[in-house]
């Protein structure tokens, strides 16, 4: 927590898309359909811009561009474990040990994490347990909601897609309706409408929605760290032995995050 957290691939986001997308075209192809019939500009534009039109009513300029920049999130992530955030408190109570609670102001500045900082000032500024508990939960819940707008953005996007696409559709076959007359355009005609259902469909529940549901579940993640970093401020703050509150922190994430729990002295 006082120092950068390591950016890593998230591997299952990788291979989510290589899997989704290159099977439904494997299996495209392998039916004799040809993938070219899947590429269609105009049905694009009207589905694509469709979506992002509806998504731009729905929320702010920010919120939109939070969740633009927040798709680097989708595959690389910094997130720490939790074992990882279980250490950092120890280490930060073994000091408390040899210094006294003062001896922790002189390493308010080198930690980047604004909110284990803030917990950290707390604690040296002497502040009761119940007021130190109260105002990291209110931050915490509200760094929550903050959190999960991006994904609010792509699963809002998921849920216009395929009704646009339809509607999409129903343009394209409005066309063909108007060459009844010329039976050699109504079979490209009626596939080329289709290509939106297609489109929105797909888009929603092979790109929207998964990411939507990654960001939640990342946002979540953080905020059972925070839950963590509280936890372990209050029972530096009590004095507990350095063993209790390893015990009880590991217990806590366990609850939590249990696969995700790795005590580094269990091999």
């Amino acid at each position: 927590m006082s120092g950068a957290r390591r950016l890593r691939y998230d591997v299952a986001s990788v291979w989510g898309i290589v899997v989704a997308v290159g099977l439904i075209l494997l299996g495209q192809a392998l039916e004799g359909g040809s993938l070219l019939s899947l590429i269609q500009p105009t049905t694009a534009l009207i589905v694509f811009g469709g979506t992002i039109g509806a998504v731009m009513l729905s929320f702010s300029r920010n919120d939109i561009l939070r969740a633009v920049g927040a798709l680097r999130r989708v595959f690389l992530w910094n997130g720490e474990p939790p074992s990882t955030t279980v250490q950092t408190i120890v280490q930060y109570a073994i000091q408390v040990r040899k210094g006294g609670i003062l001896s922790l102001e002189a390493l308010l500045d080198s930690i980047d994490d604004p909110f284990v900082e803030k917990a950290m000032r707390m604690l040296v500024d002497a502040t009761s347990p119940s007021v130190l508990r109260d105002l990291l939960e209110i931050e915490a819940r509200g760094r929550v909601e903050y959190d999960e707008i991006p994904a609010k953005v792509y699963e809002a996007a998921g849920g216009y897609a395929p009704t646009i696409g339809i509607l999409g559709a129903a343009i394209g076959l409005i066309q063909v309706m108007q060459h009844l007359s010329d039976p050699g355009k109504l079979g490209p005609g009626i596939a080329v409408a289709f290509v939106a259902t297609v489109y929105g469909i797909g888009s929603a529940n092979l790109f929207f929605l998964p990411i939507g549901t990654k960001l939640r579940m990342k946002a979540r993640h953080e905020a059972r760290r925070r839950e963590l970093i509280i936890e372990g401020v209050l029972a530096i703050q009590s004095g507990m032995m350095l063993r209790v509150i390893e015990e009880k922190l590991y217990g806590f994430a366990a609850q939590t995050t249990p696969a995700q729990v790795r005590r580094p002295h269990a091999a």
